[in-house]
């Protein structure tokens, strides 16, 4: 490929997930609400304590619809089909479906979608203490999903090694799968926490899949170009549901949208061997997690909260910062970081 063909190819795929979001978004969003598919505030926290500070936040947000993860993987999935078609018609040179670059990724985004909108539909129905799925079935099942990723990526692919920018490659051999797992798992989790404000994650998954489009693009490879296309339909995708998703929101991306994009944004990491940059990229999602963390720990170990509500973005509001203000300084942290971690990840390989 040439350099403009491919440029076309990349943003031309991502436009064209963009268009299609927009167009579907406003009749899906009328479909949920017709069958009143609304999302149920969460009234217990993960400590099983009453989530008081929580519900005075966002009691108005309850019956908003949810499950607006279908709309993301649905278009990312349909113009994956569509590149095949236009590819056995000979319109283009190559597909998106690519079995070294764009399977796994893509099988990760609907299984794990599918997995979320279980969890989603139990949260509608007020099923379970925490309305939805309970933390040790929905750990069972993404773990085991993560280990077949692991075979896959390490007995079909044949990958063994961890790059350290600037230091180099490093064989693993089996503790690679180890590491897989713990890296999807560590993903999906940690989007999902941080998928608690009208476009907070949205915008900061845009943010991260850029960065790896613009990693994979340096790469130079055609697979590497093909995984930055599937990349660049992702953010289209994520345009078009984030338009409809910023405050106040008409509606919420869901379990099925934030396990599924998480759990992809991890697999990509690995694709593009940047797994470390993926601390860096995705640095509000750690900070997410973490605080999740110390405060479950606190409370167990202590019986005393170090923020007034975790997660952080609601530790923010607590604090008296509006939700718009906690979204927008959250966005640009992470538009912060994913350049640091474009700019290490290019020059670590010496691209």
């Amino acid at each position: 490929m040439q350099e403009v063909p491919v440029l076309v190819f990349i943003f031309g795929y991502g436009a064209m997930a963009f268009v299609i979001s927009m167009f579907l978004a406003p009749p899906f969003i009328r479909l949920l609400h017709k069958y009143k598919l609304g999302k149920q505030m969460r009234e217990h926290a993960t400590s099983g304590a009453k989530a008081k500070i929580f519900t005075m936040l966002h009691q108005k947000k309850t019956g908003t619809p949810t499950m607006g993860g279908i709309l993301i993987w649905g278009t990312v999935l349909a113009v994956v089909l569509l590149s095949r078609a236009f590819s056995y018609f000979g319109w283009i040179d190559n597909s998106l479906l690519d079995r070294n670059q764009t399977y796994l990724p893509l099988f990760a985004l609907v299984i794990t979608g599918l997995l979320g909108l279980v969890d989603d539909w139990y949260n509608i129905k007020g099923i379970g203490k925490t309305k939805g799925l309970s933390v040790k079935p929905k750990f069972i099942l993404m773990t085991i999903f993560a280990i077949a990723g692991a075979y896959w990526f390490h007995y079909r692919l044949g990958w063994s090694e961890i790059h350290i920018p600037r230091v180099g490659d490093f064989d693993i051999g089996w503790w690679y799968m180890p590491l897989f797992v713990f890296i999807i798992l560590g993903s999906a989790n940690a989007v999902n926490i941080t998928d608690g404000l009208d476009g907070l994650s949205g915008g900061l998954l845009i943010l991260a899949y850029i960065a790896f489009a613009i990693i994979a693009y340096f790469i130079g490879s055609p697979d590497s170009y093909i995984l930055a296309s599937f990349c660049a339909v992702i953010v289209g995708a994520l345009t078009g549901f984030l338009w409809f998703n910023v405050p106040p929101a008409k509606f919420y991306m869901g379990d099925t949208g934030a396990i599924a994009l998480g759990a992809t944004l991890g697999i990509i990491a690995m694709l593009t061997d940047s797994v470390l940059m993926l601390a860096v990229i995705g640095g509000v999602f750690v900070i997410e997690t973490l605080s999740s963390i110390i405060q479950l720990t606190s409370i167990r170990l202590f019986k005393k909260k170090v923020f007034k509500i975790a997660p952080f973005h609601h530790h923010l509001e607590a604090c008296g910062w509006s939700e718009e203000t906690v979204v927008m300084r959250l966005w640009i942290v992470g538009a912060m970081l994913g350049v640091v971690g474009v700019i290490l990840a290019v020059i670590g390989k010496g691209i």
